[in-house]
């Protein structure tokens, strides 16, 4: 049976006002970064008439965003590997073993997606400036302690939904595994780990994602060696004037890695995200 005429219509206009949605913000973006910063701080024109690339030049000299990059690529990577290690360990005994508290330890983990990562803020950084005056450890301001940060809002997610996805894997490749000799560690790294690709990956994707473009944390757990992109593009508004011709250049910058590294795996996350809600 054919569509009513007017259906098709009425999904073309809403497909293109929901296009055009998203499209103009990313087009006054380009559009910026390619003027002069006289040009960008007056009136707004559709249609430049001056274009340069002065600016994609210039971001890396008005702020240190090459060390931005590092520290948020060393932060970002860190939080990615160890959360994906601890949630395929924790997902795997959730899913293929009893023990008493799991039900427990499962609602404690998704408890804690109920409260609003702000609640947490006093309290690490409480926790993280009495130990390093205990202790001598200096998680306040560096990286080893922005990354312990991200990990207490990525592990949670990362276990349940790698939980999920471990329950969609026949029970019976573990007992092949078994029969060939292979115990739970074996069987997980030979076995679940290269069925559980897909989830994998989401996990990784979701983490990194989280850890890259998180700004309330690291505005207050840092400090000017240790600063990532999120925080450090404040950089470009000084207290004479904003360049918004930077801004928005380096904005794209900062965009770059994560768009490139989503496209690329796509079909992994939404295999990942998919695969555990029928089984």
């Amino acid at each position: 049976m054919a569509a009513p005429r007017s259906f098709l219509w009425t999904r073309r206009i809403f497909l293109t006002l929901l296009t055009a949605f998203v499209v103009l913000p990313v087009y006054v973006m380009v559009s910026s970064s390619l003027k002069p910063l006289k040009d960008v701080s007056g009136k707004f024109e559709w249609f430049p008439s001056g274009l340069t690339l002065r600016p994609y030049f210039d971001i890396w000299g008005t702020v240190p965003l090459a060390d931005y990059f590092v520290n948020s690529i060393v932060v970002a990577g860190a939080a990615t590997v160890f959360s994906v290690i601890v949630a395929i360990f924790a997902a795997y005994a959730v899913s293929r073993y009893s023990f008493r508290g799991k039900r427990v330890f499962t609602v404690t983990v998704l408890s804690t997606q109920m409260f609003p990562g702000i609640l947490f803020l006093l309290p690490l950084f409480l926790i993280y400036v009495n130990l390093g005056n205990a202790t001598g450890i200096a998680l306040f301001g560096s990286r080893e302690g922005l990354i312990l940060t991200y990990l207490t809002f990525s592990l949670p997610f990362s276990i349940w939904m790698l939980t999920g996805y471990f329950d969609s894997i026949p029970r019976e490749l573990d007992e092949a595994a078994k029969v060939d000799g292979c115990g739970p560690v074996k069987a997980l790294f030979r076995v679940i780990i290269p069925a559980a690709t897909p989830g994998i990956v989401a996990v990784a994707i979701y983490a990194f994602m989280t850890a890259w473009g998180e700004v309330l944390f690291a505005s207050v757990m840092t400090n000017d060696s240790t600063r990532t992109l999120a925080v450090g593009l404040q950089g470009y508004a000084t207290l004479n004037d904003v360049y918004w011709n930077q801004v928005m250049a380096a904005s794209l910058v900062v965009s770059l890695p994560v768009v490139v590294g989503f496209l690329l795996l796509q079909r992994y996350l939404v295999a990942g995200l998919t695969a555990g809600a029928v089984k």
